[in-house]
């Protein structure tokens, strides 16, 4: 009997039973202790092959990786002309979401992964793009230079979640207190 139909569980009392295309809702207390067992064993080999499936599925679905071509004459770091010091923190910390220089490691190359990382980066860049700061009204520019002292100041940035696999982009006290001086003395 119960190799013939298929169930989709509700609660541990109820079910849905699928039999020969007939859909049943069914209590679970017409079947043995064993018999519950065999179905829950069952139902979740079907949803884990389910899920493996889905995962495999999306792995096909993949982000574009190529980043736009870089006019460097309008570029943060060529315009403003920081310091060394301040360049190299720039470019660890920063310029990998917001410009056009990102690098994808190896972990974008696995959904859904590599859709947060995208999505992280697009919303980034649409926030503030250092290689577009020449494109910024001046207006603008100030606009973006004081929230990036307040963000450095706050610890918001760069975010936890890129520290976490980005260790040489976390900002020690005395660099953030660095980078936030420097923003602001623009």
């Amino acid at each position: 009997k119960i190799n013939e139909l298929d169930f989709i569980f509700l609660n541990k009392k109820y079910a849905f039973a699928l039999d020969r295309g007939i859909i049943n809702y069914i209590s679970l207390k017409q079947f043995s202790i064993f018999e519950k067992k065999i179905i829950y064993i069952y139902m979740k080999k079907k949803i884990f092959i389910g899920l493996a499936v889905v995962i495999v599925f999306i792995q096909f679905i993949r982000i574009d990786k190529t980043n736009p071509d870089i006019n460097i004459s309008i570029d943060f770091i060529t315009i403003n002309k920081p310091p060394d010091s301040i360049a190299v923190l720039l470019k660890t910390s920063c310029y990998d979401c917001h410009s056009y220089e990102s690098k994808y490691p190896w972990y974008t190359n696995i959904s859904p992964v590599s859709w947060f990382v995208k999505n992280h980066i697009n919303e980034a860049r649409e926030h503030l793009n250092f290689s577009e700061w020449g494109n910024y009204s001046a207006k603008d520019q100030a606009h973006a230079v004081e929230e990036c002292a307040e963000e450095v100041e706050e610890g918001e940035m760069p975010l936890t979640s890129y520290v976490l696999m980005h260790s040489e982009a976390k900002l020690s006290k005395e660099k953030q207190e660095l980078l936030e001086s420097y923003f602001k003395s623009i």
